[in-house]
């Protein structure tokens, strides 16, 4: 076999600066995806994605520039980002201040904007189509430039004074915040927003001897640039990610951490497997390209499973002080128990007794709101109904003094699943047994039997509680949101183009002027002079109801409570259609407590808590209207 000579020091710099361009790129590019899905509706992150746009353009050029022939043509596109950069940095600099002061824009910023826009889209067309910015290249490959054209001096002196510009203004915005958190953040914007400058600018151009220099040195300089640009890139981002979202900062750096380790870093390790294999595959004296798939393979795989492996120490490195509390919320989320989790775990249950009495038929039925529910079946579904409404079965569900004990019924032995703490019946096990079979009293006093019993009813009742904590925390969660909304109201959530209105139903009260506003739907004080008149989806149906806001925000509560009715027939007592019979008979249609009560086979106490869970939804529903509303008239 012929020797192959290793890769000299030259092609080595080269092939290292590539992997770092390529790194760069997919860095960038992520950041930009990850910013436009979660901070779209944020100023600051719609500017910083215009910046990371210039970073992605460039470094494109980087990579593609060693693979092609026609390399002035990318040295030229690359100014399409070099030139976009100046303004993006203005504009991102500019929504970060404003951010924090939470003010408006003035006309004349807005004007100055558009016109950093416009003169870096003048700079790229000259750049592209003529020579009076930058004229044909020189110098070998790999330090090709293009040469200073007679506007090179006039750019260059913009790139600047946009670049220190925007480093003053986010010194300004820092002396304005108050709280540390929010100072310790923009010190790390502060420490790494010249990272886009720092990589897009061509600073050969103004080297006239670079094409003389040492290649490798060169390269060597540019790579050690890529390495901060990048780590630069990821603490701007770290930054600009709490702008916009009402999400806790926890969960922020979290989404954050796990996007980058599961995306871009996994991401940059296939391309670096793609860009280096091929040049060792022969020392190690495989064929062409196995190594490289079993390298990318052997990553694809094993990465997800190794932050797997590693996800408790990234936690405790991202969170630190709260590590234990969010362990216990982690913990708790993988131990609720959730319907169908029930059914199954009663199944399993039912088939060990089956199998321990050696029969095939069997089910579980539990206590509903519209009368008893097959949980659980073995074998024949239609007898199990059968004995289900017999009236024998029923007195074992409904009776106040149950036993825990088999009781024979029909062909079937059946036993109540009692709640140990409040003797209540939570269910029935059935199981069919002929009589000259098992008797009760033996299944009664079967340890394994009784022990499996006690297991279905551990887990019934646990699902009980789990409920009741659901219902609980269910009339609460527009107020958790709304304490979410106040949390990041300075500086992150409200922007500056936003009018006071946007901030309703973020208000801790917003609940209870919904509330209100409902109790006097047709006509009162609480209607005529409720504080909902003032959200935009009111304002924006003005026209449809002879600009009366009173009639506008009866129309919008109505429609917020029509979005709560499930799809198909109209039924009173199920459970789906239980909140929008509610909102419908005790608010549209007026009727009183113990009518709405009676219609819905409900006592009065229920309707109350029931009903609180109702106006819940509809303050939600409303909110996600007027979000929707303010996107809409921010087009």
């Amino acid at each position: 076999m012929p020797t192959i000579p290793l890769p000299d020091w030259l092609s080595l710099v080269e092939l290292i600066n590539l992997v770092l361009a390529s790194a760069i790129l997919i860095l960038a590019f992520s950041l930009f995806a990850y910013i436009l899905t979660f901070n779209l509706h944020s100023r600051v992150g719609r500017s910083f994605a215009a910046l990371l746009l210039g970073v992605i353009i460039v470094y494109s050029g980087d990579v593609v520039l060693p693979r092609v022939e026609w390399q002035e043509w990318w040295l030229r596109f690359q100014w399409l980002g070099i030139a976009l950069v100046p303004a993006a940095y203005f504009h991102f600099t500019r929504s970060v201040l404003l951010a924090t002061w939470l003010q408006s824009e003035r006309r004349r910023w807005i004007w100055l904007g558009r016109a950093a826009y416009a003169l870096s889209a003048a700079f790229a067309v000259l750049a592209l189509a003529t020579d009076v910015l930058v004229e044909p290249p020189i110098g070998a490959f790999p330090v090709t430039y293009l040469r200073p054209g007679p506007l090179f001096l006039p750019f260059t002196f913009y790139f600047v004074i946009a670049t220190l510009w925007g480093g003053w203004t986010l010194l300004r915005a820092r002396q304005h915040v108050r709280s540390q958190a929010s100072k310790r953040r923009l010190s790390y914007l502060l420490w790494s927003f010249a990272a886009p400058a720092l990589g897009v600018f061509p600073y050969l151009v103004l080297a006239p001897s670079a094409g003389k220099a040492d290649p490798a040195l060169v390269l060597l300089l540019a790579s050690v640039a890529n390495i901060a640009v990048g780590i630069l890139l990821v603490v701007m981002a770290y930054s600009v990610a709490y702008y916009g979202v009402l999400s806790p900062d926890r969960v922020v750096k979290r989404q954050l951490v796990y996007f980058l380790l599961r995306g871009p870093f996994v991401a940059v390790i296939v391309v670096s497997l793609i860009l280096t294999v091929p040049k060792v595959e022969a020392i190690l004296g495989l064929p062409p390209y196995t190594a490289l798939a079993l390298f990318v393979v052997a990553v694809i795989v094993l990465a997800p499973l190794a932050f797997q492996v590693l996800q408790p120490w990234i936690d405790r490195l991202i969170y630190r002080h709260e590590s234990e509390e969010v362990l216990w919320l982690r913990t708790l989320e993988t131990r609720l128990m959730t319907s169908s989790d029930l059914s199954q775990f009663l199944e399993n249950v039912l088939i060990a007794l089956a199998d321990a009495l050696e029969v095939g038929d069997g089910f579980v039925a539990l206590p509903g709101e519209t009368g008893a529910r097959l949980e659980a079946v073995l074998g024949n579904e239609q007898e199990a109904r059968r004995i289900l409404s017999l009236p024998a079965v029923q007195v074992l569900l409904t009776t106040t003094e149950p036993t825990s004990r088999f009781v024979r019924v029909d062909s079937y032995l059946i036993c109540p699943l009692i709640n140990r703490h409040t003797d209540e019946v939570m269910g029935i096990v059935a199981l069919r047994a002929p009589e000259e079979g098992v008797s009760p009293a033996a299944l009664d006093a079967d340890p394994t039997i009784q022990h499996l019993l006690r297991r279905a009813e551990i887990a019934v009742e646990d699902r009980r509680l789990q409920l009741d904590v659901f219902e609980a925390l269910r009339p609460i969660l527009p107020e958790i949101e709304a304490m979410q909304a106040l949390r990041g109201t300075i500086p992150y959530v409200i922007t500056p183009t936003e009018k006071p209105t946007t901030a309703l139903p973020a208000a801790p009260e917003f609940t209870d002027w919904v509330r209100d506003a409902l109790s006097d739907f047709w006509g009162g004080p609480k209607l005529s002079e409720s504080p909902l008149l003032g959200l935009r989806v009111v304002r924006q149906r003005l026209a449809e109801y002879d600009n009366s806001p009173i009639r506008a925000l009866r129309a919008v509560l109505q429609a917020a409570i029509e979005r709560q009715r499930p799809p198909g027939e109209r039924q009173m007592t199920t459970s789906e259609w239980l909140l929008y019979n509610i909102l419908d008979l005790k608010f549209i249609q007026g009727k009183r407590v113990r009518e709405v009560a009676h219609r819905l086979a409900m006592s009065e106490s229920d309707l109350y808590r029931k009903q609180r869970v109702a106006i819940s939804q509809v303050a939600r529903t409303l909110a996600e209207m007027e979000a929707a509303a303010a996107e809409t008239e921010n087009k």
